[in-house]
């Protein structure tokens, strides 16, 4: 990014997350259905679910799939408020004005990170005192805080398609719900060795799982395997497909 782009993407930056501060909400409700799945799964039915010999608490198990349905949540938000501001007319105000074009995406992705880490960081703020616990050594705490962002960078930009495109505030919102649920059917919450086999195929072979195994190695302080490069195939792909994708149907819009 060049100086210009980037001093205008900071002052727009600033503006989304001026609204969030007046309003978080966002934030709080972001980070409550998580919480409530995480209450439900540990204390209805963690002493229901067998995950085999030395796996730990089911809390340790099951966070990592907890902070990825944290991440699917929050960019609701990020199509919500993109949808609004083009509704408001902001952005043809925004094309009078002598700033860089991609700056005003970048700023709600921008924003959109800043307010999901923060529900991210409430989220495991609550799992502590719930009991989770783990062994990561500090540079194990960056390899996840870094795959955290990449994932939210990731359908950050993928929620700006809906952003750009809804026809109502429920349609430019709604496509997060597939999201949210992708979770379920992988090893986020059970071991995928006791689905049956078409279901166990699609748990094995969808991005969540390979992102939520390495998440756990790391958080366990073991070898993350092959799982890694796996997850970071899905996460690079998915980034840089919806980024271009978005892109163009921002230029295509603003032309």
């Amino acid at each position: 990014m060049s100086a210009h782009v980037i001093g205008d993407t900071a002052v727009l930056t600033g503006r989304s997350l001026r609204h969030i501060l007046r309003s978080p909400d966002t934030i709080i409700t972001t980070a409550v259905t998580p919480i409530a799945l995480m209450l439900l799964f540990v204390y209805v039915f963690g002493g229901a679910i067998d995950l085999g010999a030395g796996q730990g608490a089911y809390i340790d198990y099951m966070l990592p799939g907890i902070l990825l349905i944290t991440i699917a949540s929050g960019i609701a938000y990020t199509a919500y408020r993109l949808f609004l501001d083009l509704q408001g007319g902001i952005f043809e105000r925004f094309q009078s004005l002598p700033i860089s074009r991609s700056s005003v995406l970048w700023a709600h992705v921008l924003t959109s990170v800043v307010s999901i880490m923060v529900s991210l960081a409430i989220v495991v703020g609550v799992a502590l005192l719930m009991g989770f616990r783990t062994g990561a050594s500090f540079g194990a705490w960056l390899g996840v805080i870094g795959m955290l962002l990449l994932f939210t960078l990731a359908l950050t930009w993928l929620a700006i398609i809906p952003g750009l495109t809804a026809k109502t505030v429920d349609g430019a919102s709604a496509f997060s719900y597939p999201l949210i649920f992708l979770p379920f059917i992988s090893s986020a919450f059970v071991p995928t060795e006791t689905m049956p086999g078409p279901v166990q195929w699609f748990a094995e072979n969808q991005p969540v799982t390979s992102i939520v195994d390495t998440m756990r190695a790391l958080f366990a302080g073991e070898p993350v395997g092959s799982d890694i490069w796996v997850a970071m195939a899905w996460l690079v792909g998915i980034l840089v497909v919806a980024y271009v994708a978005s892109m163009a149907i921002y230029r295509k819009k603003i032309s």
